[in-house]
Protein backbone atom coordinates (compact mmCIF):
# COMPACT_ATOMS: atom_id res chain seq x y z
CA UNK A 1 0.00 0.00 0.00
CA UNK A 2 0.88 3.60 -0.31
CA UNK A 3 3.64 4.61 2.61
CA UNK A 4 1.66 6.13 5.91
CA UNK A 5 2.97 9.70 5.14
CA UNK A 6 0.95 9.64 1.86
CA UNK A 7 -0.48 13.23 1.12
CA UNK A 8 -4.15 12.62 0.57
CA UNK A 9 -6.38 15.57 -0.64
CA UNK A 10 -10.34 14.56 -0.13
CA UNK A 11 -12.86 16.66 -2.35
CA UNK A 12 -16.48 16.55 -0.87
CA UNK A 13 -19.06 19.18 -0.99
CA UNK A 14 -20.83 17.54 2.16
CA UNK A 15 -18.26 17.89 4.95
CA UNK A 16 -20.07 14.52 6.29
CA UNK A 17 -18.94 12.57 3.45
CA UNK A 18 -15.19 14.28 4.21
CA UNK A 19 -15.06 13.35 7.46
CA UNK A 20 -15.85 9.95 6.77
CA UNK A 21 -13.35 9.31 4.07
CA UNK A 22 -10.89 10.56 6.24
CA UNK A 23 -12.13 8.66 9.41
CA UNK A 24 -11.35 5.32 6.90
CA UNK A 25 -7.93 6.95 5.71
CA UNK A 26 -7.12 7.37 9.13
CA UNK A 27 -8.25 3.16 10.23
CA UNK A 28 -5.80 2.18 7.16
CA UNK A 29 -2.93 4.47 8.77
CA UNK A 30 -3.09 8.01 7.03
CA UNK A 31 -3.08 11.19 8.43
CA UNK A 32 -1.63 13.41 6.47
CA UNK A 33 -5.33 14.13 4.73
CA UNK A 34 -5.98 17.83 3.45
CA UNK A 35 -9.41 18.49 2.72
CA UNK A 36 -11.72 20.81 0.30
CA UNK A 37 -15.69 21.21 -0.27
CA UNK A 38 -15.10 21.46 -3.95
CA UNK A 39 -13.79 21.70 -7.31
CA UNK A 40 -13.18 25.05 -7.72
CA UNK A 41 -11.37 25.21 -4.20
CA UNK A 42 -9.36 22.63 -4.44
CA UNK A 43 -7.70 23.28 -7.68
CA UNK A 44 -5.49 26.27 -6.87
CA UNK A 45 -4.92 23.99 -3.54
CA UNK A 46 -3.04 21.03 -5.54
CA UNK A 47 -1.54 23.67 -7.46
CA UNK A 48 0.05 25.87 -4.41
CA UNK A 49 1.04 22.03 -2.72
CA UNK A 50 2.70 21.19 -5.92
CA UNK A 51 4.42 24.96 -6.34
CA UNK A 52 5.79 24.96 -2.28
CA UNK A 53 7.26 21.08 -3.46
CA UNK A 54 4.49 19.41 -0.67
CA UNK A 55 2.59 18.31 -3.61
CA UNK A 56 -0.30 15.77 -2.50
CA UNK A 57 0.13 12.59 -3.35
CA UNK A 58 -3.40 11.12 -4.39
CA UNK A 59 -6.89 12.72 -4.72
CA UNK A 60 -10.23 11.58 -3.31
CA UNK A 61 -12.85 13.55 -5.15
CA UNK A 62 -16.54 13.67 -5.08
CA UNK A 63 -17.81 13.84 -8.97
CA UNK A 64 -21.36 16.18 -8.36
CA UNK A 65 -19.98 19.42 -6.49
CA UNK A 66 -21.82 23.07 -7.16
CA UNK A 67 -18.75 25.38 -8.59
CA UNK A 68 -16.59 22.63 -10.04
CA UNK A 69 -17.51 19.18 -10.43
CA UNK A 70 -14.95 16.23 -9.92
CA UNK A 71 -14.94 15.28 -13.51
CA UNK A 72 -13.77 18.58 -14.24
CA UNK A 73 -11.07 18.63 -11.84
CA UNK A 74 -9.49 15.40 -12.89
CA UNK A 75 -10.11 17.06 -16.47
CA UNK A 76 -7.44 20.00 -14.93
CA UNK A 77 -5.42 17.62 -13.82
CA UNK A 78 -5.04 15.14 -16.74
CA UNK A 79 -4.30 18.29 -18.91
CA UNK A 80 -1.47 19.78 -16.79
CA UNK A 81 1.48 18.05 -16.93
CA UNK A 82 1.97 18.81 -13.39
CA UNK A 83 -0.92 16.12 -12.41
CA UNK A 84 -1.34 13.88 -15.50
CA UNK A 85 -0.08 10.90 -12.92
CA UNK A 86 -1.98 11.89 -9.54
CA UNK A 87 -3.63 9.39 -8.67
CA UNK A 88 -7.08 10.32 -8.86
CA UNK A 89 -10.50 8.68 -7.38
CA UNK A 90 -13.69 9.44 -7.72
CA UNK A 91 -16.41 8.89 -5.02
CA UNK A 92 -19.89 9.45 -6.70
CA UNK A 93 -23.61 7.93 -6.51
CA UNK A 94 -23.51 8.12 -10.29
CA UNK A 95 -23.20 4.11 -11.47
CA UNK A 96 -24.54 5.61 -14.76
CA UNK A 97 -22.54 3.19 -17.59
CA UNK A 98 -22.26 6.52 -19.57
CA UNK A 99 -20.64 8.19 -16.70
CA UNK A 100 -17.83 5.54 -15.57
CA UNK A 101 -16.81 5.48 -19.08
CA UNK A 102 -16.39 9.55 -18.94
CA UNK A 103 -14.28 9.22 -16.09
CA UNK A 104 -12.18 6.26 -17.26
CA UNK A 105 -11.65 8.25 -20.71
CA UNK A 106 -10.49 11.36 -18.87
CA UNK A 107 -7.83 9.21 -16.97
CA UNK A 108 -9.72 8.12 -13.72
CA UNK A 109 -7.28 5.75 -11.56
CA UNK A 110 -10.14 4.62 -9.59
CA UNK A 111 -14.08 4.84 -8.98
CA UNK A 112 -16.48 4.56 -6.14
CA UNK A 113 -20.26 4.58 -5.86
CA UNK A 114 -21.94 5.56 -2.82
CA UNK A 115 -22.65 4.07 -0.42
CA UNK A 116 -18.82 2.13 0.31
CA UNK A 117 -17.64 0.57 3.19
CA UNK A 118 -14.02 0.53 4.51
CA UNK A 119 -13.37 -2.38 3.34
CA UNK A 120 -14.26 -0.96 -0.50
CA UNK A 121 -12.35 2.19 -0.44
CA UNK A 122 -9.55 0.23 1.29
CA UNK A 123 -9.58 -2.29 -2.12
CA UNK A 124 -10.09 0.73 -4.15
CA UNK A 125 -6.54 2.26 -2.93
CA UNK A 126 -5.39 -0.86 -3.45
CA UNK A 127 -6.13 -1.13 -7.12
CA UNK A 128 -4.34 2.05 -7.39
CA UNK A 129 -1.36 1.26 -5.36
CA UNK A 130 -0.65 -2.03 -8.27
CA UNK A 131 -1.50 0.61 -11.16
CA UNK A 132 0.75 2.89 -10.27
CA UNK A 133 3.19 0.64 -8.16
CA UNK A 134 5.42 1.57 -5.17
CA UNK A 135 7.44 4.37 -7.23
CA UNK A 136 4.85 6.96 -6.40
CA UNK A 137 4.15 5.53 -2.62
CA UNK A 138 8.41 5.89 -1.70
Amino acid sequence: MFAPNTKFLVIDDFATMRKIIKKVLSELGYTNVAEADDGATAWPLIQEAHTKGEPFQFVISDWNMPQMQGITLLKNCRTDARFKDLPFMLVTAESEQSQILEAAKAGVSNYVVKPFNSVTLKQKLEQVYAKVGGAKAA
